[in-house]
């Protein structure tokens, strides 16, 4: 099973973890955001509906994915590109929207400021 996890970190964090990965040390299955806000911007309540509806579904056309999930085709292809520009989801050559993973993991933390 694979797991996409989405977090918030800092750049030098995110600059490691993508050496490490190139390196073989690692995993390249983590999404970063800069900021809490930035997450927030991109991945909408919206837009939630559409990543989960495509997690483990393979390829998938965006008037099936519409209908999947009772929304017009319009707005599910607004957010579903909203989607790929932010490299949240591929498209496939033909068009079809795919996320290849299984399941995904948020993480978010805050601690007290020094």
């Amino acid at each position: 099973m694979r797991t996409l996890m989405i977090n918030v970190c800092d750049l030098e964090t995110t600059k490691a973890r993508m050496l490490d990965a190139l390196a073989g040390r690692g995993s390249d299955d983590v999404l970063s955001f800069p900021s809490e806000e930035l997450l927030f911007t991109v991945l909408t309540a919206r837009r939630w509906p559409v990543l989960r509806a495509l997690t483990g579904a393979g390829p998938v056309g965006v008037r099936a994915l519409a209908r999947q999930l009772g929304r017009d085709v319009k707005g599910t292809h607004t957010d579903a590109q909203a989607l790929v520009k932010a490299g949240v989801i591929d498209k496939t050559v033909d068009g079809k929207l795919h996320f290849p993973y299984d399941a995904v993991r948020i993480e978010l933390g805050w601690r007290a400021a020094a």
